[in-house]
């Protein structure tokens, strides 16, 4: 009490104003404006604390994962930060924070999977976060997370580059960066470069900032997978051609080829600090090879059909796994070189698998039905239905070199990932987000439950089905319809705007195929043959058919045309002089334009004449057709040929009924007995569009 009193004093000689102000009178501090004031002030100091506390809060709540209100949003820093800012040396314990507990208050508590390495439960991603289109649709081939984890880069089945965000998951933008399908997409070790390669066997460099330096020829046949040497000096491809080749990075030529598969090469990988490379082929074969050699170490048997992925473990590196077309996955000992375990429970083949980059024994597989299931190697997790026994593991008994292999069932499901095969999976660097890309020309993302949620993303579309999640409520099939028809619509205007970029006609309107009127004669114009376009008169887009230009020689003259001092050949009954009618249906006062009937006559299949007045083509007479334009059998004024001469070939659209396959009673494909026309049968694949566009026939059966 004294050394308080003490400092007191101290406090006060030293600051003569508080003590003025502590000297006031009694009425001083009990007047109203006194009072109020300082209640005043009290009241924006606890509003301002308050406000404080709730943007902590709610910017906690944001960071980790989405927010409905403004679309998916997955920050992972401020869990990165929370953790560092409790995280404590090995030697003295583990993490000392909160625990999390199964209620929305502790999302502000979820740790990155770094913060818990010996709890890989932790890390299965089995809540969807978002579905990522694009607006022209093409099969994702392979989905890849930058070095950074800011965007994920996915290559598709037409050549493209497409960055998404790995914040919110949006678009950023897309290149064409192959001239075919990319089947293959890796990152340097050292994050400076990547590696392309497509179904034409062609290799692409790249630089970070998506800059391409180089393009060398690998193989003649497609490229299915490349990876990295440890150093980044040399990369080998699998190719369809049975061989391996081992490249030299800077000067772009191969060092080696690697020959002993009998089928195509499907997979290969470089293990990620020894010199060891691993190769899987369609003759069901799995190989290891060493690259200073070029020999094959051991052959790895146990699959029964086609390998589709080969994988080394990145953590310890004492792994291996490969994925097949017998609708198994094996996991193999480098040190025993040996299967010890037997990855079970997917109904289809297994398309692709991926490690977990933290947790070493947490491996996700992608089936060819759209499904994606993940294991836990440590957790056996016996058949569903019971049937089979559990079977220790292969370290676990007396003889591991003897003992099977232990089967291994899913410690998650998602049976409807995807509608349609997955082709590429891949982890975010940290481990919390893991990105798949599918046939079904969907990029999706998949994280952790939150705390309290975990109910409701088990009984979401992706694990139970539309149908199940609709009667459950947990999924709107009228609001995923109304995604589609905004799909739609927003595809057929990309489309609209990509013709308008192009220059080419827009459907339906006269003198573009389908629905106009080619000046000048009377009959439809061909499908997509681009003729005159309809200029606009005035803003409400009323226009006329301009007239087209004059041919020379054709419609003239005015009035009759003088009579001809030679006879026509080909036409008899015809006296010198006398003019034959014309064509039906040509007007000779708007007379057609040559080049649309050279077109029409080569979309036709025929060699079109010399336009008139050129090299080698006399000028016609006024009245008279064109040379090499032969009036229709059967015409007035042109009697039919006589017998034993085959009739001229017809010009499709040049009246009459177009050429075709005529029936055995004389009849025509496309008119019918009456000489009606018929419409065209619909066609199956429009029809299967409407129907999934309703929602059926979706998956594959």
């Amino acid at each position: 009490m004294t050394r308080a009193m003490e400092g007191e004093e101290v406090m006060m000689a030293s600051h003569p104003e508080i003590e003025a102000d502590l000297l006031l009178p009694t009425t001083a501090w009990t007047s109203p404006t006194t009072i109020h004031s300082i209640t005043l002030t009290l009241a924006l100091l606890t509003l301002s604390s308050l406000l404080v506390h709730l943007f902590l809060f709610s910017t906690a709540i944001i960071s980790h994962h989405h927010l409905w209100l403004f679309g998916p949003v997955t920050d992972y820093g401020a869990s990165v930060v929370h953790y560092m800012r409790h995280r404590q040396p090995r030697y003295r314990g583990s993490y000392a924070g909160e625990v999390e507990r199964p209620s929305p208050s502790y999302i502000v508590d979820m740790l990155p999977p770094y913060a818990r390495v010996t709890n890989p439960a932790d890390s299965v991603p089995s809540r969807h976060l978002h579905s990522s289109l694009n607006k022209i649709k093409h099969p994702i081939n392979v989905v890849r997370w930058t070095p950074e984890g800011r965007r994920l880069l996915t290559a598709s089945s037409s050549g493209e580059f497409t960055l998404w965000n790995g914040t919110g998951f949006n678009f950023e933008t897309i290149m064409q960066a192959h001239d075919s399908a990319i089947r293959a997409l890796v990152y340097s070790h050292s994050d400076d470069w990547l590696v392309s390669a497509d179904h034409d066997g062609i290799i692409k460099y790249w630089q970070p900032n998506f800059n391409n330096v180089e393009s060398i020829r690998g193989h003649t046949d497609p490229i299915r997978d490349l990876a990295f040497s440890p150093n980044d000096t040399k990369f080998v491809t699998a190719s369809d051609d049975q061989t391996l080749k081992i490249f030299d990075f800077a000067g772009g030529s191969t060092d080696m080829t690697l020959t002993g598969h009998g089928w195509d090469a499907k997979s290969c990988d470089w293990h990620p600090s020894r010199g060891l490379i691993v190769s899987g082929s369609k003759d069901h074969l799995v190989k290891l090879w060493d690259p200073r050699t070029g020999r094959c170490l051991t052959t790895l048997h146990g699959h029964k059909n086609t390998i589709t992925k080969t994988l080394f473990e990145r953590v310890q590196g004492n792994c291996l796994a490969t994925s097949a077309r017998d609708q198994t996955a094996r996991v193999f000992d480098l040190r025993m070189m040996r299967d010890i375990a037997l990855l079970r429970g997917h109904e289809k083949d297994i398309s692709t698998l991926t490690w977990h980059p933290v947790h070493s024994n947490l491996l996700s597989t992608g089936g060819s039905d759209g499904s994606l299931f993940h294991y836990l190697l440590d957790e056996p997790n016996t058949a569903p239905d019971g049937s089979v026994m559990p079977i220790p593991a292969v370290y676990d008994t007396a003889d591991p070199s003897s003992a099977p292999a232990q089967p291994i069932y899913p410690a998650h499901k998602i049976p409807y990932a995807h509608d349609f095969a997955i082709w590429s999976l891949d982890w975010h660097p940290l481990g919390h987000i893991l990105a798949s890309g599918s046939n079904d020309r969907i990029t999706r993302f998949w994280s952790r439950a939150r705390p309290g949620e975990a109910p409701e993303s088990f009984n979401d579309r992706y694990h139970i089905g539309e149908a199940a999640a609709e009667a459950q409520g947990t999924w709107d099939r009228r609001g995923g319809r109304h995604m589609r028809q905004v799909e739609e619509e927003q595809e057929l205007e990309d489309e609209m705007d990509g013709l308008v970029d192009q220059k080419m006609p827009i459907k339906g309107q006269p003198g573009v195929g389908g629905g106009g009127m080619m000046p000048g004669l009377s009959f439809p114009s061909i499908p997509g043959l681009p003729l005159q376009q309809v200029p606009s008169s005035g803003p409400g887009g009323s226009g006329f058919i301009p007239p087209p230009p004059i041919i020379p020689g054709v419609g003239g003259a005015t009035g009759v045309p003088p009579p001809l001092p030679f006879p026509i050949p080909g036409m008899p009954g015809l006296p010198a002089g006398v003019v034959p009618p014309p064509l039906p249906g040509l007007d000779l006062k708007n007379p057609p334009d040559f080049s649309a009937l050279a077109e029409m006559m080569k979309k036709a299949g025929y060699q079109p004449p010399p336009p008139p007045g050129s090299a080698g083509a006399p000028m016609p007479p006024p009245g008279i057709l064109p040379p090499g334009l032969i009036p229709p059998p059967g015409a007035a004024g042109f009697p039919m040929p006589p017998p034993g001469f085959a009739p001229p070939p017809l010009i499709p659209g040049a009246g009459g009924p177009p050429g075709g396959a005529t029936h055995p009673d004389g009849g025509n494909d496309q008119y019918d007995s009456s000489g009606r026309r018929r419409a065209p049968l619909p066609s199956q694949e429009e029809s299967l569009r409407m129907e999934q566009s309703k929602g059926n026939y979706t998956r594959v059966r």
